[in-house]
């Protein structure tokens, strides 16, 4: 799962950019559901930063859902929806997930080499508001030992192809993921 995530400028030329260019407030620091934040969607032919909350509706609009299993998003009717024109990036610092042993320690996971993190998501419009979630696959090796999902992190490479054809989204999906950095937070 990904409950929270992180969003820094300090020191990231790639974030302040993309921040820069985004309309509408966005939080930074550390996001929580429900938050506004840094969204990237295609739009005709270029990709805009947008200010979208995190979570969509659950059923009967009762909670709210934060994530997407990769592996049923083409199932769930919420999800399968979004898959053709409702692909989304979240830029992102790194996410954090927590020790399920009795410290409960809080763990933050980047890519190593960058000081931007990209996972993919879905968006959808809800009673006049963009929503999103983040898709979720099986941990790899770098996060198994604390989660058993992690978000579908991009490499760099993907992120075009991941707004591009539902055919190349979808393969992105079955692939592995990069390893990641871990870094007890403290």
């Amino acid at each position: 799962m990904c409950g929270r995530y992180s969003l820094y400028q300090e020191d990231n030329d790639e974030i302040r950019e993309i921040l820069e260019r985004t309309e509408g407030d966005v939080k930074t620091g550390e996001i929580f559901p429900t938050d506004k934040a840094l969204v990237l969607i295609r739009r005709q032919n270029d990709i805009c930063p947008e200010a979208v909350k995190w979570g969509f509706p659950g059923f009967r609009n009762k909670g709210l859902i934060i994530n997407a299993r990769a592996e049923t998003i083409q199932e769930k009717t919420m999800f399968r929806k979004c898959l053709p024109s409702g692909r989304c990036i979240i830029p992102s610092t790194g996410f954090f997930e927590w020790s399920h042993d009795k410290n409960k320690q809080k763990y933050l996971f980047n890519l190593p080499g960058t000081g931007a993190l990209y996972m993919a998501g879905l968006f959808n419009n809800y009673s006049g508001e963009t929503n999103f979630v983040i898709i979720t696959t099986d941990a790899n090796e770098s996060m198994a030992d604390i989660h058993n999902r992690m978000p579908v992190v991009l490499n760099k490479d993907e992120l075009t192809l991941w707004l591009g054809s539902l055919e190349q989204s979808l393969n992105i999906l079955k692939e592995k993921r990069p390893m990641l950095l871990k870094q007890l937070c403290g």
